[in-house]
């Protein structure tokens, strides 16, 4: 049995429901996928019922707990033998759907990987509704010189991974190659620095990377690069990141208004369609 919190047939049906956007995040809209290596990963953000955002409304969690809705979650991997300690692999599905407050409060904080629906291509969206479409036309409303320490943040998590043999995050046999670093995580943390940069030159992310940096994070991935070199462009990308973050034209806030008035906006309208059911009790 599925155990995760977030996983429950309750908050299936409010994330499927009220879903505005939905799209592929993981390593194919990047461009970095090695074909029949890599699982799928893709993002949603929902719309709950008017008792989730203004009452004190709660979801059962599969070990039967009543929490508050912030998320759902699929994995396949879960359905293996090993449940929640299953490691998602290649052709697998990773699903995470955030309800639309605490996707746009992730977003404003500048969470490289929650930002991701605001540009990828048409071609891998896989669910939009109007609210879905303002959001993506208005991107530039979440972009600020914060993101500079998200995504320093995410790139230095990813670099101490490569090469740990110990803790929570440590670098994976199954992908450690003949430089003894983890090619992965190190052609994530390469390429979280190279799109955190691209986002604070421009108030976008190019999605998939553009040359040349595809192909010498493909080139990290095929286990193509020594170690002393991988870490030389990461300390580049870091010292940019860091300079970026106090010289970008980009605001020194998000347009936290107009984020307020689309989430409004959102949120009464999905009310006003709802059947009378699912607004005032069921799911």
């Amino acid at each position: 049995m599925i155990e995760h919190p977030h996983a429950g047939e309750e908050a299936r049906r409010i994330a499927e429901a009220g879903t505005l956007l939905r799209t592929q995040v993981g390593s194919g809209v990047h461009g970095t996928a090695i074909s029949g290596q890599d699982d799928r990963d893709e993002l949603g953000i929902c719309l709950e019922p008017p008792r989730f955002v203004t009452g004190i409304a709660s979801v059962t969690s599969p070990d039967g707990r009543r929490i508050p809705f912030e998320q759902y979650e699929l994995h396949t991997a879960w359905a293996r033998a090993g449940g929640l300690a299953e490691r998602s692999g290649a052709g697998d599905l990773d699903v995470v759907i955030y309800g639309a407050r605490k996707w746009a409060t992730l977003a404003a904080a500048g969470n490289p990987t929650v930002l991701l629906p605001l540009w990828v291509p048409d071609s891998e969206v896989v669910a939009i509704t109007d609210a879905g479409r303002e959001l993506r036309a208005n991107a530039e409303r979440f972009v600020s010189r914060a993101v500079a320490e998200r995504f320093l943040g995410y790139l230095r998590n990813q670099k101490d991974a490569m090469t740990a043999i110990g803790g929570d995050r440590k670098a994976r046999p199954a992908h450690v190659g003949e430089g003894g670093y983890d090619v992965k995580y190190a052609m994530h943390a390469l390429r979280l620095g190279v799109q955190g940069a691209e986002l604070l030159r421009t108030g976008r992310i190019t999605l998939p990377v553009p040359e040349p940096e595809l192909s010498r994070l493909r080139e990290v991935r095929s286990d193509r690069w020594p170690l002393a070199d991988v870490v030389a462009w990461l300390d580049e990308l870091e010292t940019e990141l860091t300079a970026l973050g106090g010289s970008s034209e980009l605001p020194a806030e998000p347009d936290r208004q107009w984020i307020d008035g689309w989430l409004h906006r959102s949120y009464t309208a999905y009310w006003a369609r709802l059947p009378e059911g699912l607004a005032d009790g069921g799911t």
